[in-house]
């Protein structure tokens, strides 16, 4: 019972504790370009989450036998192959998808998210927990960039996945699908956080 809880714990400090988004503000760049709308939010989230949980799983897998001196080359090596896989399937699969998100799904390589997650947990944990941490900071930075999405694209362009909710009357808010729509939502949801953690 001690391993489900300790799973549950890794699982969950990704959505809301160490969310990487909001708390440790980690992987800015696609946070930042890509979540002008939910799908892109959506898509980049779940490429990352994929690449998340295959590196940290394998990362864990050949902790043990890995030296020292190469442990980040190995890990890079890891990261990109999934990477790979990634670009492969949604260029084959989502073509639109992978137009949208462009240069990203590549950078995904060197997204601190996953670089930091190998080498801070998966490189000196136990599978079954590296297996928890992938899914919960995965899980996390999708709900943040949905989220962050979700807002831009209602607010710039009186839609949510594509269909108006706003009425034919609303005047859209061009900032926001522009970077400095993608700061200011982003700033506020972080201070959102922030009151909702110090009122808890």
């Amino acid at each position: 019972m001690n391993v489900l809880n300790r799973m549950g714990d890794e699982f969950f400090k990704g959505v809301w504790r160490e969310n990487p988004t909001f708390r440790i503000v980690l992987g800015m760049c696609p946070s930042l370009a890509i979540s002008t709308s939910v799908v892109n939010g959506v898509g980049m989230g779940l490429a990352a989450t994929f690449v998340l949980l295959g590196s940290n799983i394998m990362v864990s897998l050949v902790r043990n036998i890995t030296p020292s001196k190469i442990r980040i080359p190995m890990f890079i090596i890891i990261i990109s192959t999934f990477v790979t896989i990634v670009e492969l399937v949604t260029e084959a699969y989502t073509p639109d998808l992978h137009k949208a998100l462009g240069i990203f799904i590549p950078l995904i390589v060197v997204n601190c998210i996953i670089l930091a997650r190998a080498e801070a947990f998966a490189s000196k944990e136990p599978l079954w927990y590296s297996i928890a941490d992938a899914i919960g900071m995965g899980a996390g930075f999708t709900l943040a960039l949905v989220l962050i999405s979700g807002i831009r694209e209602m607010l710039g362009n009186g839609t949510l996945l594509g269909v108006p909710i706003l009425g034919l009357h609303y005047n859209p808010s061009i900032v926001m699908i522009m970077p400095p729509g993608a700061f200011l939502t982003i700033a506020l949801l972080i201070g959102l956080m922030n009151y909702i953690t110090r009122k808890k």
